[in-house]
């Protein structure tokens, strides 16, 4: 089946992804998930903002992000009813790897 519009189905993953919350607000069309995406997404800023005070900007991003990812995915599945796969699992498993090794090449 051909989708009518390709390009917002391929920036679908990409907003889902970011906050559990977006892909309920459905393209910010329904006003209270399009709010808690706008509020979840100014405090997660926010403490991005203080963890920059302490890491490297290019630590501390990586830290943010990847920390955010795994956090999605967990609360994802705890919530929302999504699928915690055993890939998933290894994905996570690897990104904690990862930002145990940054901080660790951070205090040397």
């Amino acid at each position: 089946m051909r989708q009518k519009n390709p390009s917002a189905a391929s920036t679908r993953p990409l907003l889902t992804g970011s906050n559990p919350t977006a892909g309920k607000a459905h393209g910010f069309t329904r006003l209270w998930w399009t709010i808690a995406t706008l509020i979840s997404g100014a405090i997660a800023t926010f403490f991005l903002s203080l963890a920059l005070l302490t890491f490297d900007v290019g630590v501390g991003y990586a830290l943010w992000t990847s920390l955010a990812g795994v956090g999605i995915v967990i609360l994802g599945a705890l919530s929302l009813s999504q699928r915690l796969t055993w890939k998933k699992l290894l994905g996570i498993a690897i990104i904690i790897t990862g930002v145990v090794g940054l901080n660790l090449a951070g205090t040397v």
